[in-house]
């Protein structure tokens, strides 16, 4: 595979405003709090994992996502209120190293459910290039000092199908271990989610098969595990951060990777500023399009769901990449 492995970058958090619960189910109302809705209650850090609870729990469970839909969820800062309202759950979904708000608030929080997504599959350090982590070795030992960083790995898992299916199978042992009155159910819907996600893996490799080029161009490094799996090469002008401005050193880099590799396009993403990208297409004479890492669906999404917007990343991959 035509892989460059890169060190991890540090993930800078930013404050933002408290937030309330926003929920995301049919199987209950915008406006509803996890604790006593008489389901089984799964509070989900982001939508990734959010989607799994969905499909996996069906109607017996009642989902709320800690991060707004369009918040960036590496931004996330957890409430008091949602701390409070996360004690009431029956279960906690989240993805440890992602957003360590969360991930504190879970582990002080006496939920009798926590289910850490890291844990059900294996992670892998994806970054920007080691010359380039070097070159600002003494930026990212700052950041880490703040522990804004990915400890462990690269925790964008679920762009890989393959890897996104193993943490569904994890979680929906999970369910069935914490509320047995409905393992069947949970097991069902487990496997067809699955089935789903084998599909959709399969679209990527018959997709992506011929193609005139391996190397794409990101605002952000988090298609490592998708690059990985399907034999490409991700260049990321930041790292796992998406708010890391590029150094001129980077810039500059890159657009010598595009020329030599034919690279066609920069892509940006929904819930993060296009500029950076727009900026290096415009000094490189490439074009620029949307790859969603689908960290959350809003009105600017290209597609209603995680299935919908990763075929949308598909089309848009092939093109990029001059794929037959």
């Amino acid at each position: 595979m035509n892989v460059r492995r890169r060190h991890i970058s540090a993930v800078a958090l930013t404050a933002v405003a408290a937030l309330g619960f926003g929920t995301l189910t049919a199987c209950s109302s915008d406006s509803a709090a996890a604790g006593d809705t008489g389901s089984f209650d799964v509070v989900a850090s982001f939508y990734p994992m959010a989607f799994l609870a969905e499909r996996i729990g069906g109607e017996h469970v009642h989902v709320t996502s800690l991060t707004q839909p369009g918040q960036e969820p590496h931004d996330l800062e957890i409430s008091a209120r949602q701390t409070a309202q996360l004690e009431e759950a029956d279960a906690a979904l989240y993805l440890k190293g992602l957003q360590p708000s969360v991930d504190e608030a879970i582990g002080q929080s006496p939920i009798a459910t926590k289910i850490d997504a890291a844990e059900l599959t294996t992670l892998e350090e994806h970054g920007t290039e080691a010359g380039h982590d070097e070159e600002h070795g003494d930026e990212h030992a700052h950041e880490d000092e703040h522990g804004h960083d990915h400890e462990g790995g690269d925790p964008h898992i679920w762009l890989d199908p393959v890897r996104y299916a193993e943490v569904a199978e994890g979680v929906g042992k999970a369910f069935q271990k914490a509320d047995p009155d409905h393992a069947a159910d949970y097991r069902k819907n487990t496997a067809a989610l699955v089935k789903d996600l084998k599909a959709l893996d399969e679209k990527f490799r018959t997709g992506l098969a011929n193609r005139t080029t391996d190397v794409f161009v990101t605002t952000h490094a988090a298609f490592g595990y998708l690059a990985e799996r399907y034999g490409l090469t991700e260049e990321a002008i930041s790292g796992l951060d998406p708010d890391t401005e590029p150094s001129g050193a980077r810039v500059k880099e890159l657009q010598k990777i595009a020329k030599e590799d034919g690279v066609t396009t920069v892509f940006y993403e929904t819930l993060v500023s296009d500029k950076t990208a727009k900026t290096l297409a415009g000094d490189t004479g490439l074009r620029t399009d949307v790859l969603d890492p689908v960290e959350g669906i809003t009105d600017r999404s290209r597609g209603e769901d995680y299935f919908q917007v990763m075929e949308a990343n598909l089309t848009a991959l092939r093109t990029a990449l001059g794929a037959r």
